[in-house]
């Protein structure tokens, strides 16, 4: 063989290595980046799927839900202790009320959520409304059959002004706090006394207009309201 066809010979062998070496750089590049991608994707958090993406919505709709309902529920218990402690507050003012009342009442009694004072001296109908008032009462507003029965109980036979009368407008009955007359109590011809008996008495369970300026028992009402 001659030396230009060694030469040739060379020449294709080094084109051939030369392929051979590329073809392999080609595949080590591959390869070596097929390796990079598979650890880059062990490194990144996996994607999450529809339905993994619809369970975390429905789990933060939940906690959602749930810290709304408790707010509410502790709104709700900081509500209700107000409203405790506010009754709390009423009991004992209406407490402490009964208290000085009955430490002053000396001669009353209590009945129906009122104490009532039954007096033993006589007195026009104006002194004794005066006497009443004086100790924070009034005289006494009948409302039905069982409290004019209650009366009964303790006036027996005696005559006692009650807080009724038509001073302002003759024929216009009304009570000493403004209210009309709704129950009546009156003994069968009364009242009769037209102008000169303004003034009503409670007698053995039957009320009579009477003058205003005789001198008779009286009973005195007061109301014990919450506050």
């Amino acid at each position: 063989m001659s030396y230009g066809n060694n030469q040739n010979v060379l020449k294709t062998g080094n084109k051939r290595i030369d392929k051979e070496r590329i073809e392999m750089e080609y595949q080590n590049e591959d390869e070596y980046k097929t390796l990079s991608d598979f650890r880059s994707n062990r490194q990144q958090p996996l994607q999450s799927t529809g339905r993994e993406s619809t369970k975390i919505r429905c789990y933060r709709s939940v906690t959602v839900c749930l810290v709304v309902l408790c707010v509410l529920l502790l709104t709700a218990v900081i509500v209700l202790c107000v409203l405790i402690n506010t009754n709390n507050k009423q009991c004992q003012n209406t407490k402490n009320e009964l208290r000085k009342t009955l430490s002053e009442a000396d001669g009353w009694i209590y009945y129906q959520s009122s104490f009532y004072f039954i007096s033993s001296e006589q007195k026009s109908w104006t002194d004794s409304r005066r006497y009443c008032r004086e100790r924070g009462a009034d005289l006494i507003i009948i409302n039905n059959r069982e409290e004019q029965d209650f009366i009964k109980l303790f006036t027996g036979k005696e005559r006692h002004w009650i807080g009724l009368s038509d001073i302002d407008v003759e024929g216009k009955w009304k009570w000493v706090d403004g209210s009309p007359l709704t129950s009546v109590f009156w003994k069968s011809g009364e009242p009769n006394g037209h102008s000169g008996e303004n003034c009503v008495e409670t007698h053995s369970s039957v009320w009579n207009d009477y003058s205003c300026n005789n001198a008779i028992q009286w009973i005195c009402e007061k109301k014990m309201l919450l506050q």
